[in-house]
Protein backbone atom coordinates (compact mmCIF):
# COMPACT_ATOMS: atom_id res chain seq x y z
CA UNK A 1 0.00 0.00 0.00
CA UNK A 2 1.40 3.34 -1.01
CA UNK A 3 1.93 5.96 1.71
CA UNK A 4 -0.39 8.90 1.12
CA UNK A 5 2.39 11.32 1.89
CA UNK A 6 4.76 9.87 -0.73
CA UNK A 7 5.35 11.51 -4.10
CA UNK A 8 3.85 8.43 -5.82
CA UNK A 9 0.56 9.01 -4.10
CA UNK A 10 0.37 12.63 -5.16
CA UNK A 11 0.12 13.70 -1.52
CA UNK A 12 1.79 16.57 0.33
CA UNK A 13 5.31 15.72 -0.85
CA UNK A 14 4.25 15.72 -4.47
CA UNK A 15 2.35 18.95 -3.96
CA UNK A 16 5.34 20.57 -2.34
CA UNK A 17 7.56 19.46 -5.23
CA UNK A 18 5.13 20.88 -7.75
CA UNK A 19 4.91 24.16 -5.82
CA UNK A 20 8.65 24.75 -5.76
CA UNK A 21 9.80 27.66 -7.93
CA UNK A 22 11.46 26.62 -11.15
CA UNK A 23 14.43 28.48 -12.58
CA UNK A 24 13.72 30.00 -15.98
CA UNK A 25 15.99 28.90 -18.81
CA UNK A 26 17.28 32.44 -19.32
CA UNK A 27 18.17 32.84 -15.64
CA UNK A 28 19.92 29.45 -15.52
CA UNK A 29 21.97 30.14 -18.64
CA UNK A 30 22.87 33.66 -17.51
CA UNK A 31 23.94 32.44 -14.06
CA UNK A 32 26.11 29.65 -15.49
CA UNK A 33 27.64 31.94 -18.11
CA UNK A 34 28.34 35.00 -15.97
CA UNK A 35 29.92 33.01 -13.16
CA UNK A 36 32.40 31.22 -15.40
CA UNK A 37 33.04 34.46 -17.30
CA UNK A 38 34.11 36.16 -14.06
CA UNK A 39 36.20 33.22 -12.95
CA UNK A 40 37.98 32.90 -16.28
CA UNK A 41 38.44 36.66 -16.60
CA UNK A 42 40.28 36.57 -13.27
CA UNK A 43 42.26 33.54 -14.37
CA UNK A 44 43.31 34.98 -17.75
CA UNK A 45 44.12 38.42 -16.40
CA UNK A 46 46.80 36.63 -14.40
CA UNK A 47 47.97 34.67 -17.48
CA UNK A 48 48.31 37.89 -19.49
CA UNK A 49 50.11 39.70 -16.67
CA UNK A 50 52.39 36.68 -16.22
CA UNK A 51 53.73 37.39 -19.71
CA UNK A 52 53.58 41.18 -19.85
CA UNK A 53 54.45 42.54 -16.40
CA UNK A 54 55.12 39.94 -13.68
CA UNK A 55 58.59 38.91 -14.93
CA UNK A 56 59.82 42.51 -14.48
CA UNK A 57 57.88 43.34 -11.31
CA UNK A 58 58.13 40.13 -9.29
CA UNK A 59 61.13 38.30 -10.75
CA UNK A 60 63.76 40.98 -11.55
CA UNK A 61 67.48 40.31 -11.73
CA UNK A 62 67.02 37.25 -13.95
CA UNK A 63 67.63 36.94 -17.68
CA UNK A 64 64.37 37.36 -19.66
CA UNK A 65 63.80 33.64 -20.33
CA UNK A 66 64.42 32.63 -16.70
CA UNK A 67 62.14 35.40 -15.43
CA UNK A 68 59.39 34.28 -17.83
CA UNK A 69 59.75 30.66 -16.74
CA UNK A 70 59.56 31.74 -13.08
CA UNK A 71 56.41 33.70 -13.87
CA UNK A 72 54.90 30.69 -15.63
CA UNK A 73 55.79 28.59 -12.58
CA UNK A 74 53.52 30.76 -10.39
CA UNK A 75 50.91 30.52 -13.16
CA UNK A 76 50.96 26.72 -12.78
CA UNK A 77 50.30 26.84 -9.02
CA UNK A 78 46.60 27.44 -9.59
CA UNK A 79 46.21 24.17 -11.44
CA UNK A 80 47.56 22.22 -8.50
CA UNK A 81 45.20 24.11 -6.18
CA UNK A 82 42.17 23.36 -8.34
CA UNK A 83 41.72 19.68 -7.37
CA UNK A 84 41.82 20.68 -3.70
CA UNK A 85 39.15 23.27 -4.41
CA UNK A 86 37.19 20.64 -6.31
CA UNK A 87 37.28 18.31 -3.28
CA UNK A 88 36.26 21.00 -0.77
CA UNK A 89 33.63 22.78 -2.84
CA UNK A 90 32.50 19.50 -4.41
CA UNK A 91 31.85 18.11 -0.92
CA UNK A 92 29.57 21.01 -0.04
CA UNK A 93 28.06 21.10 -3.53
CA UNK A 94 26.96 17.47 -3.16
CA UNK A 95 25.99 17.87 0.52
CA UNK A 96 24.57 21.39 0.89
CA UNK A 97 23.63 22.38 -2.65
CA UNK A 98 24.87 23.81 -5.93
CA UNK A 99 23.75 27.39 -5.35
CA UNK A 100 25.41 28.17 -2.00
CA UNK A 101 28.64 26.43 -3.02
CA UNK A 102 28.89 28.41 -6.25
CA UNK A 103 28.51 31.68 -4.36
CA UNK A 104 31.36 30.68 -2.02
CA UNK A 105 33.60 29.65 -4.95
CA UNK A 106 32.97 32.96 -6.69
CA UNK A 107 33.92 34.93 -3.58
CA UNK A 108 37.11 32.89 -3.05
CA UNK A 109 38.30 33.49 -6.59
CA UNK A 110 37.27 37.14 -6.57
CA UNK A 111 38.98 38.09 -3.33
CA UNK A 112 42.21 36.41 -4.43
CA UNK A 113 42.16 38.36 -7.69
CA UNK A 114 41.50 41.73 -6.06
CA UNK A 115 44.32 41.17 -3.55
CA UNK A 116 46.77 40.59 -6.43
CA UNK A 117 45.96 44.12 -7.57
CA UNK A 118 47.03 45.43 -4.16
CA UNK A 119 50.30 43.51 -3.79
CA UNK A 120 53.61 45.34 -3.36
CA UNK A 121 56.26 44.37 -5.90
CA UNK A 122 59.75 42.90 -5.48
CA UNK A 123 61.22 46.42 -5.38
CA UNK A 124 59.19 47.14 -2.22
CA UNK A 125 59.36 43.96 -0.15
CA UNK A 126 61.83 41.69 -1.91
CA UNK A 127 61.26 37.95 -1.99
CA UNK A 128 57.96 38.27 -0.10
CA UNK A 129 56.40 39.73 -3.26
CA UNK A 130 56.58 36.57 -5.41
CA UNK A 131 55.62 34.46 -2.39
CA UNK A 132 52.45 36.51 -1.83
CA UNK A 133 51.74 36.41 -5.55
CA UNK A 134 52.00 32.61 -5.45
CA UNK A 135 49.62 32.50 -2.46
CA UNK A 136 47.02 34.59 -4.29
CA UNK A 137 47.42 32.42 -7.37
CA UNK A 138 46.72 29.40 -5.17
CA UNK A 139 43.51 31.13 -4.02
CA UNK A 140 42.47 31.73 -7.62
CA UNK A 141 42.94 28.06 -8.44
CA UNK A 142 41.18 26.91 -5.28
CA UNK A 143 38.11 29.00 -6.15
CA UNK A 144 38.04 27.99 -9.80
CA UNK A 145 38.32 24.35 -8.74
CA UNK A 146 34.89 24.65 -7.16
CA UNK A 147 33.36 26.95 -9.77
CA UNK A 148 33.48 25.06 -13.03
CA UNK A 149 31.77 21.83 -11.99
CA UNK A 150 28.95 23.66 -10.24
CA UNK A 151 28.33 25.99 -13.17
CA UNK A 152 28.05 23.03 -15.55
CA UNK A 153 25.62 21.30 -13.18
CA UNK A 154 23.49 24.44 -12.80
CA UNK A 155 23.05 24.29 -16.58
CA UNK A 156 22.74 20.56 -17.21
CA UNK A 157 20.58 19.73 -14.17
CA UNK A 158 18.09 22.41 -15.28
CA UNK A 159 18.20 21.42 -18.96
CA UNK A 160 15.13 19.96 -20.70
CA UNK A 161 15.49 16.51 -22.24
CA UNK A 162 17.46 16.50 -25.47
CA UNK A 163 19.16 19.82 -24.79
CA UNK A 164 21.82 18.94 -22.23
CA UNK A 165 24.72 19.58 -24.61
CA UNK A 166 23.23 22.90 -25.66
CA UNK A 167 22.75 24.02 -22.04
CA UNK A 168 26.19 22.68 -21.02
CA UNK A 169 27.71 24.86 -23.73
CA UNK A 170 26.75 28.10 -21.92
CA UNK A 171 29.09 27.84 -18.90
CA UNK A 172 31.84 26.87 -21.36
CA UNK A 173 31.31 30.20 -23.13
CA UNK A 174 32.68 31.85 -20.00
CA UNK A 175 36.19 30.84 -21.10
CA UNK A 176 36.27 32.76 -24.42
CA UNK A 177 34.29 35.68 -23.00
CA UNK A 178 36.67 35.89 -20.03
CA UNK A 179 39.65 35.62 -22.39
CA UNK A 180 38.23 38.37 -24.61
CA UNK A 181 37.56 40.68 -21.65
CA UNK A 182 40.98 40.13 -20.06
CA UNK A 183 42.88 40.60 -23.33
CA UNK A 184 40.65 43.54 -24.23
CA UNK A 185 41.34 45.20 -20.88
CA UNK A 186 45.10 45.05 -21.38
CA UNK A 187 44.64 46.12 -25.01
CA UNK A 188 42.81 49.26 -23.87
CA UNK A 189 45.41 49.97 -21.20
CA UNK A 190 48.24 49.73 -23.73
CA UNK A 191 46.44 52.16 -26.03
CA UNK A 192 45.80 54.75 -23.33
CA UNK A 193 48.97 54.64 -21.23
CA UNK A 194 52.67 54.26 -21.70
CA UNK A 195 54.57 51.07 -20.97
CA UNK A 196 56.12 52.78 -17.98
CA UNK A 197 52.71 53.64 -16.51
CA UNK A 198 51.49 50.09 -17.17
CA UNK A 199 54.39 48.70 -15.13
CA UNK A 200 54.07 51.37 -12.45
CA UNK A 201 50.36 51.10 -11.71
CA UNK A 202 48.20 50.34 -14.75
CA UNK A 203 48.58 46.56 -14.45
CA UNK A 204 46.65 46.69 -11.18
CA UNK A 205 43.44 48.00 -12.76
CA UNK A 206 42.17 44.73 -14.30
CA UNK A 207 42.62 42.92 -10.98
CA UNK A 208 40.88 45.65 -8.97
CA UNK A 209 38.15 46.02 -11.60
CA UNK A 210 37.13 42.44 -10.92
CA UNK A 211 35.14 43.78 -7.96
CA UNK A 212 32.40 45.01 -10.30
CA UNK A 213 32.10 41.65 -12.01
CA UNK A 214 31.93 39.86 -8.66
CA UNK A 215 28.99 42.02 -7.52
CA UNK A 216 27.07 41.27 -10.73
CA UNK A 217 27.84 37.56 -10.45
CA UNK A 218 26.71 37.40 -6.83
CA UNK A 219 23.43 39.11 -7.67
CA UNK A 220 22.65 36.65 -10.47
CA UNK A 221 23.71 33.56 -8.53
CA UNK A 222 21.69 34.47 -5.41
CA UNK A 223 18.53 34.77 -7.53
CA UNK A 224 18.58 31.04 -8.39
CA UNK A 225 16.78 28.20 -6.67
CA UNK A 226 18.34 24.75 -6.25
CA UNK A 227 18.53 22.48 -9.32
CA UNK A 228 15.72 19.92 -9.77
CA UNK A 229 18.15 16.97 -9.77
CA UNK A 230 19.75 17.96 -6.49
CA UNK A 231 16.38 18.73 -4.92
CA UNK A 232 15.27 15.19 -5.79
CA UNK A 233 18.43 13.85 -4.15
CA UNK A 234 17.44 15.72 -0.97
CA UNK A 235 13.83 14.53 -1.12
CA UNK A 236 14.84 10.90 -1.66
CA UNK A 237 17.65 11.01 0.95
CA UNK A 238 20.29 10.09 -1.64
CA UNK A 239 23.09 12.32 -0.41
CA UNK A 240 26.21 10.62 0.97
CA UNK A 241 28.24 11.62 4.02
CA UNK A 242 31.58 12.13 2.27
CA UNK A 243 31.12 12.33 -1.53
CA UNK A 244 34.84 12.13 -2.33
CA UNK A 245 35.16 8.81 -0.48
CA UNK A 246 32.38 7.24 -2.54
CA UNK A 247 33.88 8.79 -5.65
CA UNK A 248 37.23 7.06 -5.19
CA UNK A 249 35.62 3.86 -3.96
CA UNK A 250 33.14 3.38 -6.83
CA UNK A 251 34.06 5.71 -9.69
CA UNK A 252 37.83 5.47 -10.09
CA UNK A 253 37.54 4.41 -13.73
CA UNK A 254 35.41 7.43 -14.62
CA UNK A 255 37.82 9.73 -12.80
CA UNK A 256 40.82 8.34 -14.66
CA UNK A 257 39.25 8.30 -18.12
CA UNK A 258 37.62 11.73 -17.65
CA UNK A 259 40.95 13.27 -16.66
CA UNK A 260 42.61 12.22 -19.91
CA UNK A 261 39.52 12.74 -22.08
CA UNK A 262 40.07 16.45 -21.34
CA UNK A 263 43.87 16.38 -21.74
CA UNK A 264 44.06 17.54 -25.37
CA UNK A 265 41.56 20.30 -24.65
CA UNK A 266 43.83 21.87 -22.04
CA UNK A 267 47.10 21.42 -23.94
CA UNK A 268 45.69 22.98 -27.11
CA UNK A 269 44.17 25.91 -25.24
CA UNK A 270 47.22 26.94 -23.25
CA UNK A 271 49.55 26.56 -26.23
CA UNK A 272 47.14 28.77 -28.21
CA UNK A 273 46.83 31.43 -25.50
CA UNK A 274 49.40 31.84 -22.71
CA UNK A 275 52.30 30.24 -24.61
CA UNK A 276 51.45 31.94 -27.90
CA UNK A 277 51.27 35.35 -26.22
CA UNK A 278 54.73 34.84 -24.68
CA UNK A 279 56.12 33.56 -28.00
CA UNK A 280 54.78 36.55 -29.92
CA UNK A 281 56.06 39.09 -27.40
CA UNK A 282 59.31 37.52 -26.19
CA UNK A 283 60.56 35.47 -29.17
CA UNK A 284 59.52 37.29 -32.35
CA UNK A 285 59.27 40.68 -30.60
CA UNK A 286 55.74 41.42 -31.79
CA UNK A 287 54.30 44.69 -30.40
CA UNK A 288 52.14 44.06 -27.35
CA UNK A 289 49.07 45.62 -28.94
CA UNK A 290 49.36 43.38 -32.02
CA UNK A 291 49.85 40.27 -29.85
CA UNK A 292 46.70 41.11 -27.91
CA UNK A 293 44.75 41.68 -31.13
CA UNK A 294 45.61 38.11 -32.14
CA UNK A 295 44.45 36.92 -28.72
CA UNK A 296 41.18 38.82 -29.09
CA UNK A 297 40.59 37.24 -32.50
CA UNK A 298 41.26 33.81 -31.02
CA UNK A 299 38.70 34.43 -28.27
CA UNK A 300 36.03 35.31 -30.85
CA UNK A 301 36.68 32.16 -32.91
CA UNK A 302 36.76 30.09 -29.71
CA UNK A 303 33.36 31.39 -28.59
CA UNK A 304 31.69 30.91 -31.97
CA UNK A 305 32.75 27.28 -32.21
CA UNK A 306 31.57 26.53 -28.66
CA UNK A 307 28.08 27.43 -29.91
CA UNK A 308 28.61 25.14 -32.92
CA UNK A 309 29.68 22.35 -30.56
CA UNK A 310 26.49 22.59 -28.49
CA UNK A 311 24.35 22.12 -31.59
CA UNK A 312 26.53 19.36 -33.09
CA UNK A 313 26.61 17.44 -29.80
CA UNK A 314 22.81 17.18 -29.61
CA UNK A 315 22.49 16.40 -33.34
CA UNK A 316 25.36 13.95 -34.00
CA UNK A 317 26.12 12.67 -30.51
CA UNK A 318 28.64 14.13 -28.09
CA UNK A 319 30.98 11.13 -28.21
CA UNK A 320 31.12 11.08 -32.01
CA UNK A 321 31.95 14.77 -32.22
CA UNK A 322 34.65 14.46 -29.54
CA UNK A 323 36.28 11.56 -31.39
CA UNK A 324 36.31 13.55 -34.63
CA UNK A 325 37.66 16.80 -33.20
CA UNK A 326 40.36 15.03 -31.18
CA UNK A 327 41.59 13.27 -34.32
CA UNK A 328 41.68 16.66 -36.08
CA UNK A 329 43.75 18.14 -33.23
CA UNK A 330 46.28 15.35 -33.75
CA UNK A 331 46.46 16.07 -37.50
CA UNK A 332 46.68 19.82 -36.84
CA UNK A 333 49.70 19.35 -34.55
CA UNK A 334 51.87 18.46 -37.58
CA UNK A 335 51.30 21.94 -39.05
CA UNK A 336 52.43 23.86 -35.96
CA UNK A 337 56.12 24.29 -36.86
CA UNK A 338 55.35 25.36 -40.43
CA UNK A 339 52.69 27.86 -39.42
CA UNK A 340 54.89 29.50 -36.80
CA UNK A 341 57.77 29.68 -39.29
CA UNK A 342 55.49 31.54 -41.74
CA UNK A 343 55.41 34.66 -39.56
CA UNK A 344 52.36 36.67 -38.49
CA UNK A 345 50.16 35.27 -41.28
CA UNK A 346 50.94 31.71 -40.24
CA UNK A 347 50.32 32.52 -36.59
CA UNK A 348 46.89 33.93 -37.50
CA UNK A 349 46.06 30.71 -39.34
CA UNK A 350 47.23 28.71 -36.31
CA UNK A 351 45.04 30.75 -33.97
CA UNK A 352 42.00 30.53 -36.25
CA UNK A 353 42.14 26.76 -36.79
CA UNK A 354 43.40 25.98 -33.27
CA UNK A 355 40.72 28.02 -31.51
CA UNK A 356 38.01 26.58 -33.78
CA UNK A 357 39.05 23.06 -32.80
CA UNK A 358 39.32 24.21 -29.20
CA UNK A 359 35.78 25.59 -29.26
CA UNK A 360 34.34 22.28 -30.45
CA UNK A 361 36.15 20.11 -27.89
CA UNK A 362 35.68 22.54 -25.00
CA UNK A 363 32.02 23.13 -25.77
CA UNK A 364 31.26 19.44 -25.16
CA UNK A 365 33.72 18.56 -22.42
CA UNK A 366 31.52 19.91 -19.61
CA UNK A 367 28.63 17.57 -20.33
CA UNK A 368 31.04 14.71 -21.08
CA UNK A 369 32.79 14.93 -17.70
CA UNK A 370 29.52 15.19 -15.75
CA UNK A 371 27.78 12.31 -17.56
CA UNK A 372 29.33 9.26 -15.78
CA UNK A 373 28.56 10.38 -12.22
CA UNK A 374 25.27 10.01 -10.29
CA UNK A 375 23.73 13.16 -8.79
CA UNK A 376 24.98 12.46 -5.26
CA UNK A 377 28.66 12.75 -6.33
CA UNK A 378 28.35 14.62 -9.62
CA UNK A 379 29.66 17.97 -8.38
CA UNK A 380 32.75 16.32 -6.88
CA UNK A 381 33.27 13.94 -9.81
CA UNK A 382 32.99 16.42 -12.66
CA UNK A 383 35.05 19.02 -10.80
CA UNK A 384 37.85 16.61 -9.97
CA UNK A 385 38.15 15.18 -13.48
CA UNK A 386 38.23 18.67 -14.99
CA UNK A 387 40.85 19.87 -12.54
CA UNK A 388 43.00 16.74 -12.68
CA UNK A 389 43.03 17.32 -16.44
CA UNK A 390 44.14 20.87 -15.68
CA UNK A 391 47.18 19.56 -13.81
CA UNK A 392 48.26 17.16 -16.56
CA UNK A 393 47.21 19.26 -19.54
CA UNK A 394 47.38 22.92 -18.56
CA UNK A 395 49.46 23.64 -15.48
CA UNK A 396 52.83 23.20 -17.16
CA UNK A 397 51.77 23.58 -20.82
CA UNK A 398 53.20 27.12 -21.28
CA UNK A 399 56.34 26.10 -19.38
CA UNK A 400 56.81 22.85 -21.34
CA UNK A 401 56.10 24.52 -24.69
CA UNK A 402 58.55 27.34 -23.91
CA UNK A 403 61.23 24.84 -22.88
CA UNK A 404 60.69 22.57 -25.91
CA UNK A 405 60.73 25.47 -28.36
CA UNK A 406 63.84 27.11 -26.88
CA UNK A 407 65.74 23.80 -26.52
CA UNK A 408 64.66 21.61 -29.45
CA UNK A 409 62.62 23.80 -31.77
CA UNK A 410 58.96 24.45 -32.55
CA UNK A 411 58.41 21.02 -34.08
CA UNK A 412 58.61 19.46 -30.62
CA UNK A 413 55.79 21.68 -29.39
CA UNK A 414 53.70 20.07 -32.13
CA UNK A 415 54.76 16.60 -30.96
CA UNK A 416 53.67 17.57 -27.45
CA UNK A 417 50.22 18.49 -28.76
CA UNK A 418 50.08 15.27 -30.80
CA UNK A 419 50.85 13.14 -27.75
CA UNK A 420 48.01 14.80 -25.82
CA UNK A 421 45.58 14.19 -28.70
CA UNK A 422 46.52 10.50 -28.96
CA UNK A 423 46.04 9.94 -25.21
CA UNK A 424 42.68 11.72 -25.26
CA UNK A 425 41.46 9.76 -28.28
CA UNK A 426 42.37 6.42 -26.66
CA UNK A 427 40.49 7.37 -23.47
CA UNK A 428 37.38 8.45 -25.38
CA UNK A 429 37.38 5.14 -27.25
CA UNK A 430 37.85 3.26 -23.96
CA UNK A 431 34.79 5.01 -22.49
CA UNK A 432 31.33 3.65 -23.08
CA UNK A 433 28.67 5.73 -24.80
CA UNK A 434 27.05 6.53 -21.47
CA UNK A 435 30.38 7.70 -20.02
CA UNK A 436 31.28 10.52 -22.41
Amino acid sequence: MTDASSPLAGGPAAGAEAARPVNSASRVLLASLIGTTIEFFDFYVYATAAVLVFPALFFPGEDPTTALLASFATFSIAFFARPLGAVVFGHFGDKVGRKATLVAALLTMGVSTVVIGLLPTYASIGVWAPLLLALCRFGQGFGLGGEWGGAVLIATENAPEGKKNLFAMFPQLGAPVGLFLSSGTFYILLNFMSGEDLLAWGWRLPFLGSILLIVIGMWVRLSLTETPDFQKAIDHHERVAVPVVELFARHKRSLFLGTFVALATFVLFYIGTAYLLSYNVKVIKMPLVEALEIQLWGAIVFGLFIVVAGKLGDKLGRRNVLIGVTALIGVFSFSLAGLFAAGVGGILVFVTIGMALMGVTYGLIGAALAAPFPTRVRYSGSSLTFNFAGIFGASLAPYIATYLQSTYGMGYVGYYMLAAAVITLLCILASGREEV
